[in-house]
C-alpha cells in the first residue's frame, strides 16, 4: 500500500473513533497487532490482538470517559509508517476532572492493516484527571 493509502487509512480510523464506531476501528488491526499504551498511564502495557485491545483500551475509555476523543491535529506519512500529533480530551467520570493532553500515535501498516501501534502522551496529566 502507498503512504496515502496508509494517511487515508488512518485518517478514517480516527474518524470512526470520533463516531464511536469501534467495530470499524478493529476492523482495521491486523489480528496479530501489537498496541502498546504509554507506561505510566491508566491503561499502560502492550497488548496483543484486536480483542484485548478492545478489552484493555476501548472498553474502559468507553465506560471511564465522558466524552474522550484523540483529536488529529497533523498526519505525517513515510514508507509504513504515520505518525499523528494532536491531542487528547475528555472528563475521568470517577473525579469529574478534564483531561487536556498532547499525543502522538505512531502506526504501523502492513498490506492495508495495522501492525503496530505506540502511543506518547503525558502520562502525569491522566493521572491527575485520575486523582480524588
Amino acid at each position: 500500500m502507498t503512504t496515502t493509502g496508509n494517511r487515508e487509512t488512518i485518517q478514517a480510523l480516527y474518524e470512526a473513533f470520533g463516531r464511536g464506531d469501534i467495530p470499524a476501528v478493529l476492523a482495521s488491526l491486523d489480528v496479530q497487532v501489537e498496541w502498546t499504551e504509554a507506561e505510566g498511564g491508566p491503561y499502560g502495557g502492550t497488548f496483543h490482538g484486536p480483542e484485548a485491545v478492545l478489552q484493555n483500551v476501548f472498553i474502559k475509555l468507553g465506560t471511564e470517559w465522558d466524552g474522550f476523543t484523540a483529536t488529529p491535529r497533523q498526519l505525517v506519512t513515510g514508507d509504513d509508517t504515520v505518525v499523528m500529533l494532536g491531542e487528547y480530551t475528555g472528563t475521568y467520570r470517577a473525579t469529574g476532572k478534564s483531561l487536556r493532553s498532547p499525543v502522538v500515535h505512531a502506526w504501523t501498516l502492513q498490506d492495508g492493516k495495522i501492525i503496530r501501534f505506540v502511543q506518547y502522551t503525558d502520562t502525569v496529566l491522566f493521572q491527575r484527571a485520575l486523582e480524588l
